[in-house]
């Protein structure tokens, strides 16, 4: 009979483990067919992939000082990493929420979170970002804060940058190239590097 053989055989192909490269598939490589349904049917779901990745790699948060929306070094410096960010995607649009904490009316409150995040807007223009990249200012106001105190609390006082979507009429995602977008940093970043041997410096006096 020829079952026992065939029966070895697969014993034999699975003790050697999966095959090469498999370890690499996290969802978002590999299977080629499936990521090419997502690519032309669900553009939302690299939106989230990407959203993820800007939150776990760049500091999405700036704060600000009581009643105030004046930028201050930290929160220009962290605005500066954003724009880096960005400038890596210029086919993804971005969206900044404006907040406030509880003191104060929430009519004020709307006011001054709205100038926040156009405070915010106004500096990542200035880094060379495309105003029609950023979308609309969107102020919450007093109404999500992280801390839920009704005193002074500096982590309320905050804006947060986040992906919202493609630029839909860039050439590369007309296409419906969106893996290629998010994976392209990421293929960049796996290229073997250059290193340039420094020359050995001798005293000309034997060693």
């Amino acid at each position: 009979m020829k079952f026992p053989l065939v029966i070895v055989l697969c014993a034999t192909l699975a003790a050697c483990g999966p095959e090469a490269g498999a370890e690499l598939d996290q969802g978002n490589f590999g299977n080629a067919t499936m990521n090419n349904m997502l690519v032309h049917s669900s553009p939302q779901n690299y939106t989230i992939d990407l959203a993820r990745r800007f939150a776990s790699e760049v500091d999405s948060t700036i704060n600000f000082e009581f009643d105030s929306a004046v930028l201050d070094a930290q929160a220009q410096a962290t605005l500066r990493q954003q724009a880096d960010w960005i400038k890596q995607f210029p086919e993804v649009r971005f969206r900044v929420f404006g907040h406030t904490d509880l003191v104060g009316s929430e009519a004020y409150n709307r006011d001054l979170g709205l100038r926040r995040a156009q405070a915010a807007v106004a500096f990542l223009t200035a880094q060379g970002i495309s105003r029609s990249r950023l979308e609309a200012v969107v102020s919450l106001g007093q109404t999500q804060p992280l801390i839920p105190t009704p005193e002074p609390e500096r982590r309320n006082r905050r804006t947060v940058t986040e992906v919202s979507g493609f630029v839909e009429n860039n050439p590369m995602l007309l296409n419906g190239k969106y893996a290629e977008v998010i994976f392209r940093e990421y293929i960049a970043s796996a290229a073997p590097r250059t290193v340039v041997a420094r020359p050995t410096l001798t005293s000309g006096i034997g060693e």
